[in-house]
Order: structure tokens, then sequence, then C-alpha cells
């Protein structure tokens, strides 16, 4: 697994980047992400949606938007934009890294590493996709991870949005709400998503 932990830790360090050098310019309160998409009168929605799927790629804060989506849009479009935006944004990362071939990966990997990975996957990727979408960083290089490793599509679509979907609601109704401290919101967004995958993903995978 020695390699498979150096891509891990590589795919980390990747993403940290963008934070190490930008991080300070997009440190936005929900408050100042409702001035910010005001600018923009109905499209303001839009570029939030886009923001968020440029969380791949750039250090959005992505809490501070949906608060922000809550604000301006009410709980329910609000997180029903957020939810949409963080959803594209997994599934570009676990597209994008499940066009490497089979080949380049066992090359990158090592084909025992590669088989291992791929049990781990098929075995606790709906766990890892659904609690990784509330930490920082690691919804990337763990929706990459699923890419590369050839993680069923449906049940990452299934665990991306058991993840996805509670903590976009949750930040939109703290947004809505006025709430400048959401530690409840935290604690629900950690607690929901591997609650659904128990009680959908899981099960759906099952039957299917």
């Amino acid at each position: 697994m020695a390699r498979l932990f150096w891509i891990f830790l590589g795919l980390a360090v990747l993403f940290l980047i963008p934070f190490l050098i930008w991080g300070g310019h997009w440190d936005w309160s929900p408050n100042e992400t409702v001035d910010w998409l005001k600018q923009y009168g109905k499209w303001g929605w839009l570029v939030a949606f886009c923001l968020l799927m440029g969380d791949l790629f750039l250090p959005i804060p992505s809490t501070a938007v949906m608060s922000g989506l809550g604000l301006v849009y009410g709980p329910v479009w609000g997180g029903l934009i957020g939810a949409s935006g963080s959803f594209v944004s997994g599934m570009m990362a676990y597209g994008l890294c499940r066009l490497f071939g089979e080949r380049a990966i066992e090359r990158l990997l090592g084909h025992e590493d590669q088989v291992r990975g791929k049990q781990l996957f098929l075995r606790y990727g709906g766990w890892l996709v659904a609690l990784s979408r509330w930490l920082p960083l690691l919804p990337e290089v763990i929706a990459c991870m699923a890419g590369f490793l050839r993680m069923p599509w449906m049940s990452f679509l299934v665990a991306l949005a058991c993840g996805t979907i509670p903590m976009a609601f949750t930040f939109a109704m703290v947004g809505h709400l006025g709430a400048d401290n959401p530690t409840m919101s935290m604690l629900l967004s950690a607690c929901v998503p591997p609650l659904l995958w128990w009680m959908i993903g899981k099960r759906l995978m099952r039957r299917a």
C-alpha cells in the first residue's frame, strides 16, 4: 500500500498549494459572499454554482458560499444550488481521474497496490466519499482516488449525494437564519452523510 499512500499524499499536497498561494484572497464570510453575489443581480446563483465547481481547482470557501446562498435565495433554493455545484465538482474530480487508463494506473501504483486500492474503495469507498465532503481538502483528494481506482460510478454518485446534499442544505439553513458560528451545522454535516449512506447507499448497492 506504500505507493497508494504516496499518491494520496501527493494529491493532498497538490490541492493544498492553491490554499497556500491564494487562500487569503478567498477568505470570505457569508455576509461578504452575499455582497459579492448581489453584484451579479439575477445571475448571482450561476456565479455561486461556478464558484462551487471551481472549488476543485481554487481555494473557494464553499461553506461560506453555501451560507451566502441561504441568505440570498432561502434554505430550499440556496440548498439546491449549493448541492448542485458541490456535486458537479465531485463528479468532475472523479471523471477526470477515471480518464487515466488501467495500464497507466497500474504502472503508477503497481499491480498489488492497484488491486488493494480497488478492494479498499469497493468496500469502504462509500463511507470515505460521504464523510469527506464536510472536511477541508479531503473531498477533492478522495474523489480523485475514487476515480483512479475505478470505484463503481453508481456507488460514487450515491455516496457523493449522501455527503453533499446534507452539507449544502445545512449551511444554507444556517445562512438563512443568520447564524454567525455554525457549530450545529458542522455537527449535522458530519453526522448526516454517514447515516444516509448506511440507510440508502449501502443497501442500494447491495440490491444492485
